[in-house]
């Protein structure tokens, strides 16, 4: 009798132990995923912010208000033309072009552009001597140097290879001197390059009638299609210039917020030679969100006012509507790089940029 009684109260311990270590598992896999209370918002955003959304620090932060973001991803022309935002409470492109347009078909009135990025040029420094003595780069309006577009198409429209570059023993090849870029038909930041080098071959104006388009396009498309293969993400280019160093990618076309992100990481990946240069203008990537319900509204509000989401924005190298954040971030890491671009410039509309990206898909 008394082994019995031992047996059961043997199983029946084991089994609450088991219970417990269940219940345990079950509770921490609820906190770890933000609980079952959270509200789900889900939104499409551009690509280049999947790694901020994902990032834990965000998940928390926007646990402690209730929300649970969820997120697909899609190239900002996507998000704007073909996108099925239905199933979306919020649109978050990288252009303004792009949410404009968006917010016009959805009737929206409220959007929050809670950070940008200004296009750059990641390269070297070899390079950047070499364009310096050809008059192509210079000292910008503060402690930086930028790339002249106006020099640069110059050299562009003449055909100019690098080995003809006078003096030239740093990268003397035979490939003509081209900023690497996307592709336009499918990326944001090549629609970006599109807007800088057409308000300069416009003689400095914002192109805005389809005589104006007309006139850049013979100029402006040869940028693209003298590439040959572009990837579809700024990513792709970005990596060739980290690993593959100056032989395959002596200028690549970045968000300033991917090379700042390697600055800040202090991962080894941006090396001694390497430099940014600014486009002179440059145009700021304007990230956007198109709210599509109050929920969606809540997540722009909270993205734009936010510290502690604006702080971890900032780390990954984005400019936030708290400056101070944004220049804390790149103090700490001892980064390079200005508080204030100066040279800057609107992109065309959304439906300028249209026509003249599909001009130059036409080319292919």
């Amino acid at each position: 009798m008394k082994r019995r009684l031992s047996i059961g109260l043997a199983v029946v311990l084991v089994l609450a132990v088991v219970a417990v270590i269940v219940w345990g598992r079950s509770g921490s896999d609820e906190a770890s995923s933000g609980g079952g209370d959270l509200t789900v918002v889900r939104g499409v955003i551009g690509s280049e912010k999947q790694a901020f959304f994902t990032d834990q620090r965000v998940v928390d932060a926007f646990a402690k208000h209730g929300l649970k973001v969820e997120v697909d991803t899609a190239g900002s022309r996507q998000i704007a033309t073909t996108v099925d935002l239905a199933k979306y409470e919020f649109a978050f492109p990288s252009s303004s072009p792009a949410a404009q347009k968006i917010q016009r078909d959805r009737k929206v009135t409220t959007v929050y552009t809670p950070f940008q990025s200004p296009m750059a040029i990641a390269t070297f420094e070899p390079i950047v001597s070499l364009l310096s003595a050809a008059g192509a780069v210079h000292k910008g309006a503060g402690d930086y140097q930028v790339l002249d577009i106006a020099k640069y198409l110059q050299l562009t429209q003449a055909g100019t290879r690098w080995d003809q570059l006078p003096g030239n023993t740093a990268y003397p090849v035979r490939k003509n001197i081209l900023v690497t870029t996307t592709d336009p038909r499918e990326s944001n930041s090549a629609a970006m390059y599109l807007s800088i080098v057409s308000f300069v071959a416009n003689g400095n104006n914002v192109v805005s009638t389809p005589d104006q388009e007309a006139k850049v396009l013979p100029q402006v498309s040869k940028l693209f299609l003298d590439q040959g293969y572009t990837q579809n993400s700024t990513e792709g280019p970005f990596e060739d210039y980290l690993s593959a160093g100056m032989g395959k990618t002596p200028l690549a076309l970045i968000y300033e917020s991917q090379y700042v992100d390697r600055l800040v990481r202090h991962d080894g990946s941006i090396q001694p030679d390497m430099r940014m240069l600014y486009t002179a203008p440059t145009v700021y990537s304007k990230h956007t969100l198109v709210p599509f319900s109050p929920n969606g509204d809540k997540v722009g509000q909270l993205l734009s006012t936010d510290p502690e989401l604006g702080k971890i924005a900032a780390t990954f190298g984005f400019r936030t509507t708290n400056p101070q954040q944004f220049r804390d971030v790149v103090a700490a890491a001892k980064a390079p790089v200005p508080a204030d671009l100066v040279d800057t410039v609107e992109p065309p509309s959304f439906e300028t940029l249209e026509r003249m990206l599909d001009a130059i898909q036409k080319q292919y």
